[in-house]
């Protein structure tokens, strides 16, 4: 009897052996994946993304006179004619249509937000040769009175919106301060970024819509060798001013006024 139970244990014992067998190198073969799933792939180190490219340096400028201009330093028939608050997809398009066909150049004073509605007019002002001049970004009218950070980050924005749109060389060599609001320190702060602050001598107020006819007249009556002239080609509603453009521009002419920049 014992020697047949040994026979039989022995040729039972060895399957048993075998499933221990495979059962051991299961497990191993198993830890030994999820260990290398959790190690670092050293190919995908070499693929780690790239760091970002550093930004443009600022060009930088010079800085300018801190006086505003307000009258050119001429005694000859000349006159600068400016155009604040546009931008403006209506009015500024008829206006540059109007100063080429009369031969004149102008000042535009952008307003930064406007700049950044409609690139394609900022391009057409420098493209048809005229100068561009930093109206703050929001035309905040108290802007003076705001702390130096505030007004520093206005200037620059409106400075980048224009550059953005007409190209980084192009010169902003002036700024005007919303409703001509100055402060010695905001005309620092812009001349401090190379831009001269820019005010004016002749203002029809064409902005608050009195008519074509008092437009035209108050601008006839006050002009004077060197003038700098305050017109609105955005801001609002600005068909008056466009209107009385079409009659002052060859007014001017006649009278042998030659048309410039500020300076």
């Amino acid at each position: 009897m014992f020697p047949e139970a040994t026979v039989r244990s022995q040729v039972l014992q060895p399957p048993y052996i075998y499933r221990w067998a495979v059962l051991i190198a299961a497990t191993v073969i198993l830890a030994a994946l999820v260990l290398r799933a959790f190690q670092p792939d050293p190919a995908a180190a070499d693929k780690a993304p790239a760091a970002p490219p550093k930004p443009a340096p600022v060009k930088q400028v010079s800085p300018v006179a801190a006086d505003v201009i307000r009258q050119l330093d001429t005694t000859g028939k000349i006159v600068a004619l400016t155009f604040d608050d546009g931008p403006d997809p209506e009015q500024t398009p008829q206006v540059l249509d109007l100063l080429a066909e009369h031969g004149a150049v102008a000042t535009f004073c952008m307003v930064g937000a406007q700049a950044r509605r409609h690139p394609d007019l900022v391009r057409e002002v420098v493209d048809a040769g005229m100068r561009l001049c930093n109206h703050t970004v929001h035309h905040d009218e108290r802007l003076a009175t705001r702390p130096a950070a505030a007004i520093e980050k206005e200037l620059l924005d409106a400075g980048a919106a224009l550059r953005d749109a007409a190209g980084a060389d192009v010169p902003i060599g002036y700024f005007r301060a919303p409703g001509g609001n100055w402060t010695e320190p905001l005309a620092k702060t812009a001349a401090q970024h190379g831009m001269r602050p820019l005010g004016w001598s002749v203002d029809p107020r064409d902005w608050s819509r009195p008519g074509v006819k008092k437009i035209v007249a108050a601008v006839e009556k006050n002009v004077r060798p060197g003038s700098v002239v305050l017109l609105h080609d955005g801001g609002g509603k600005r068909d008056q001013t466009v209107a009385a453009l079409r009659t002052l521009l060859p007014w001017l002419t006649d009278q042998g006024y030659r048309f410039t920049y500020p300076a």
